[in-house]
């Protein structure tokens, strides 16, 4: 199973084990990881779960949809690194990722 880190804003960090197939959302939800909402339940109709993807994982975790980056026009203090992590799949390839939540969502 991947494992993602999740830091906050602070940097606090968690990390959880997550199923291949699954969404970085998802296995927020399933960890009870602070600072995602996912108000939309991963329908990509909101930014409640809003991330900020590591620098050295951007290129493995590519770049946002067109729909993706409308929805990011919700979110606060968006930057050229931040996700929708509804919107990432977790793979064997993303095994150590690591993303960080904004101090609030949109």
């Amino acid at each position: 199973m991947p494992k993602i880190t999740f830091k906050d804003h602070s940097g606090t960090a968690r990390t959880v084990e997550s199923d291949t197939g699954s969404t970085v959302m998802e296995a927020a939800i399933r960890n009870n990881i602070p600072g995602i909402e996912a108000e939309c339940g991963g329908a990509c109709a909101c930014a409640t779960c809003h991330v900020y993807v590591d620098e050295a994982w951007r290129t493995k975790v590519g770049e946002p949809t067109p729909m993706e980056e409308d929805m990011l026009d919700f979110g606060y203090d968006v930057r050229e690194n931040s996700r929708l992590s509804c919107q990432i799949k977790v793979s064997d390839a993303l095994d150590g990722l690591v993303v960080t939540t904004p101090e609030k969502q949109a």
